[in-house]
């Protein structure tokens, strides 16, 4: 049975992920700080259906604490690094944070891994360490990576120091770099979340350029197959490969999708775009298939609807009951 620490376990990935794995029989420990970038207590709702696992374990510890990693004494088969400070533009106003928690807490579970004999570490890159490489679809195989963030510097650094570490002390080190992934559970400073909640709320989505940027967005299911395939891929040494859906979708179908499937229409604001911004994402994922079998099913449509079910069910519904138990109170008093 596979024994296996998930770093960032609660998170929006992290949390589906150890589900998916417990499901399949393995022992999961996840490591996670609980940062307070969006709620904890979300995050800690995330784990409860893996709680109910006997072969779960939740360690609340931080990757940049090294003496932290000590109480991580189990031998793990496998280390999943999902852990990290997140997003393109909070990472311009903080770069110090960034590369400490990106960097250095890499650094610390790697030198983990190095004396605990870890010898499969799968490590969460990004699609924005391409940056505004207009050669696309961006292949892993174009060696010219133009980062235009801290978060996508901070990304290419923890790949630097995966093949320093495959090379020098046999880690077999596999860094996916995910392409916009959306679904349930999704954070809420993402695109798609926000968008959903505001045409709720009947706010207007501020769209920053003239919608015709695009993303490769991945459904997360997917990007959790795609994970544990490379969990469990022992033919390489050290590679990097992109999971993405090699079908980018502009930010006008975007809106459009999850208007259709909410059944009304968003008020736009268009506003001039946003520094550390890359104009497109596209994935070559022919790497990803020959390597790891992976083959994203998740139609776009399909994938907006499943988050759209989600965010009605779990966000939207407990504030309506919220609501509705304080006006009876109210009503009583």
């Amino acid at each position: 049975m596979l024994n296996c620490l998930v770093t960032g376990g609660a998170g929006f990935i992290g949390s589906q992920l150890v589900e998916s794995l417990l499901r399949r029989g393995a022992s999961v420990t996840v490591l996670d700080s609980f940062d307070p970038f969006y709620s904890p207590a979300a995050k800690r709702s995330n784990l409860l259906a893996a709680s109910l696992f006997p072969t779960f374990r939740l360690i609340e510890a931080d990757i940049c604490d090294p003496t932290a990693l000590e109480r991580l004494a189990e031998p793990y088969d496998c280390i999943v690094h999902l852990a990290a400070k997140a997003g393109v533009q909070p990472s311009i106003s903080d770069p110090v944070g960034y590369q400490q928690v990106n960097v250095t807490g890499t650094q610390n579970l790697l030198e983990y891994a190095r004396r605990r004999r870890v010898r499969q570490f799968v490590f969460a890159s990004s699609s924005s360490v391409y940056g505004v490489n207009a050669n696309t679809p961006w292949s892993e195989s174009d060696h010219m990576l133009l980062p235009v963030s801290p978060y996508a510097g901070s990304k290419i650094n923890g790949e630097i120091l995966g093949r320093v570490y495959s090379h020098l002390y046999g880690i077999r080190f596999i860094a996916l770099r995910l392409f916009t992934v959306y679904g349930p559970r999704q954070r809420p400073d993402l695109a798609i979340r926000k968008f959903v909640d505001l045409i709720l709320t009947n706010r207007p989505i501020k769209l920053f350029g003239d919608g015709s940027t695009t993303r490769d967005y991945t459904f997360v299911e997917d990007i959790v197959n795609g994970i544990i395939a490379a969990m469990q891929c022992q033919s390489f040494c050290y590679e990097a490969v992109n999971l993405g859906n090699g079908r980018p979708v502009t930010l006008m179908e975007t809106v459009r999708a999850i208007e259709t499937s909410l059944g009304i229409k968003a008020k736009l604001e268009f506003l001039p775009e946003q520094s550390g911004d890359v104009p497109q994402t596209c994935a070559d994922i022919s790497k990803a298939q020959s390597l790891l079998g992976y083959e994203p099913l998740t139609r776009f449509s399909d994938g907006i609807k499943h988050y759209v079910d989600w965010h009605r069910s779990h966000l939207v519904a407990p504030l309506r009951a919220a609501d509705e138990r304080m006006r009876t109170l109210s009503a009583q008093r």
